[in-house]
């Protein structure tokens, strides 16, 4: 017998559908996975949302359940969605909300054996297309991440109910997608496995390029677009960017530094109020900072994020007069041995993340002076 080769596998939902008003036409798309569906939604998820399924539910005859989601994507949480839907008599799980609800729903359905749609009402993270759901503490501190069997059955994004979400969100989601050509890049030239396991594809290594080049072409157009609940063509890019590229990017391209570091940064109760998306960012620039990142595509980052407000600065997180000690606990939290560190294409120690943290604080805040002494001139 020859030598294994590792394979190269490429993960992706069974099906997506992106436009205006989509959710008008979902019993549609539906229609092959049952006649009664258990629908898990926030509260406040069901106000902006729930007419719209109802309705496109009910126009094709379907039944259908409404639970309330706990508010945290905990193994506690997930164990009873999947008691409540074993009792529900429906056939399949709908999850409609943002990225913990999402990976609530798609973990439930595994254990009970369920298809799963999934209907993302933001665009602020990349959780809606993956086979990986991320399980939290009930304090909201990163626990341990869940690969799931399949990915999703159904991914319906309906992009008029993103263009009427805070424009926080979609940012959060660019800080979240800015990472995965970063580290796709990293997993592959450390030629490591991906979250997949197995070989980068040539197809998520173009995806995953595709992801930050459309951030910095259509980004700032896409945030403005929000701002004013319109959709566009900037916008209808970047939702995709957000949900399904930087989604099928990091699955089959594989994550590196950035997410392990952002995992250290939810350890500190004082940035506790960011989204996921905005510490992915500043991790990002962690990681590039880290490897040794030319000041071209530092500035070139810096811009962007600056331009669609996401955190450039340990004072942006909150973190305002960081301790050693805090600092600390990111790098040490960082570098567990579960997460995806090993990816990047050299050893890393604590005592480097460290220094990368300080150093592109530093970095950012020399760019910020720039800024201000240039503005004044």
């Amino acid at each position: 017998m020859g030598e294994f080769i590792m394979a190269a596998v490429f993960l992706a939902p069974g099906r997506y559908i992106q436009g205006e008003n989509v959710l008008a036409k979902m019993g549609e798309y539906v229609l092959n996975l049952g006649s009664r569906f258990f629908v898990l939604i926030t509260h406040s998820g069901a106000k902006r949302v729930g007419g719209a399924i109802e309705a496109g539910l009910s126009s094709y005859g379907f039944g259908f359940v409404f639970e309330m989601f706990g508010g945290e994507c905990t193994q506690a949480e997930i164990d009873r969605v999947a008691r409540r839907y074993a009792v529900s008599g429906c056939d399949a799980i709908i999850g409609a909300g943002g990225g913990k609800l999402l990976d609530t729903a798609k973990a439930a359905a595994q254990a009970a054996g369920s298809p799963v749609i999934i209907i993302p009402t933001v665009a602020a993270s990349d959780a809606p297309c993956s086979a990986l759901s991320v399980i939290y503490t009930e304090e909201g501190v990163v626990e341990r991440l869940l690969v799931l069997k399949s990915n999703p059955d159904i991914v319906l994004v309906d992009s008029a109910v993103i263009a009427r979400a805070p424009a926080r969100m979609l940012s959060a989601g660019m800080g979240d997608a800015l990472a995965t050509w970063f580290e796709c890049a990293a997993t592959q030239a450390s030629d490591a496995a991906k979250h997949a396991g197995n070989r980068i594809t040539l197809a998520a290594s173009a995806i995953a390029r595709q992801c930050y080049d459309t951030l910095l072409r259509d980004g700032e157009a896409a945030l403005r677009a929000v701002e004013n609940g319109i959709c566009t063509e900037a916008l209808e890019n970047i939702i995709e960017v957000n949900i399904l590229l930087s989604g099928l990017g990091f699955e089959s391209g594989g994550t590196a530094a950035a997410h392990p570091i952002h995992d250290g940064f939810t350890e500190l109760p004082r940035c506790h109020h960011l989204y996921h998306g905005e510490k992915v960012a500043f991790s990002t620039l962690v990681q590039l900072v880290m490897q040794g990142a030319d000041s071209d595509l530092l500035r070139e980052l810096f811009t962007f994020c600056r331009s669609i407000d996401l955190p450039v600065t340990l004072a942006d997180l909150g973190l305002v007069d960081a301790t050693a000690e805090e600092i600390r606990t990111v790098a040490r939290v960082s570098m567990n041995p579960k997460g995806t560190m090993g990816n990047m294409p050299f050893p890393v120690t604590e005592q480097m993340v460290c220094d990368a943290i300080w150093n592109t604080d530093a970095i950012m805040r020399g760019y910020i002076e720039e800024e201000q002494k240039s503005g004044q001139s």
